[in-house]
């Protein structure tokens, strides 16, 4: 089992990409993502995030807000990932070059014509969405063959737009 913080840092009308071309045998090569990275041990998910953030983009981050948990069983082949998905609008600092790829501020109405992974396309449109999200993406390759959510506070789906 592996936990990770995934970020995604938010200025109006713009969110912080990170487009995985750097890295040799990164399983995420050629894709856009949001920051963010496996924790350390005895750190906190918030943690986790405001590290990660610094780590990959140079910028100083406060209060993360954490939006959902997302769960990859036997992701890439691997143990299952377990994901705590953040959203953060308070940051100070100036970007640096990122080890991890090239970071970019994509207007949120560009963000899913991006090479994402396939589930991002769907998280992604909950993160302005009211409540906290708890979801499970399996993979076959690249294309995610089980999805489920589950809202809180409780409600059969997401929560229309």
């Amino acid at each position: 089992m592996k936990l990770a913080s995934l970020c995604y840092v938010r200025r109006p009308g713009e969110t912080l990409m990170l487009h995985r071309i750097k890295k040799a045998n990164d399983m995420h090569a050629g894709k856009w993502n949001g920051l963010g990275g496996k924790f350390e041990p005895g750190e906190t998910p918030e943690a986790c995030a405001i590290r990660e953030i610094r780590e990959e983009s140079g910028l100083t981050v406060r209060d993360p807000e954490l939006r959902g948990l997302i769960t990859f069983p036997g992701f890439a082949g691997d143990d299952d990932w377990y994901a705590f998905v953040f959203v953060i609008t308070e940051f100070e600092g100036q970007l640096i070059d990122s080890p991890e790829g090239v970071l970019r501020w994509i207007p949120d109405t560009e963000l899913l014509d991006l090479p994402l992974w396939e589930g991002d396309r769907s998280f992604l449109k909950w993160l302005d969405l009211p409540g906290f999200f708890s979801a499970r993406f399996v993979y076959q390759g690249e294309r995610v063959v089980e999805q489920s959510v589950c809202w809180y506070p409780r409600q059969s789906g997401p929560p229309a737009p």
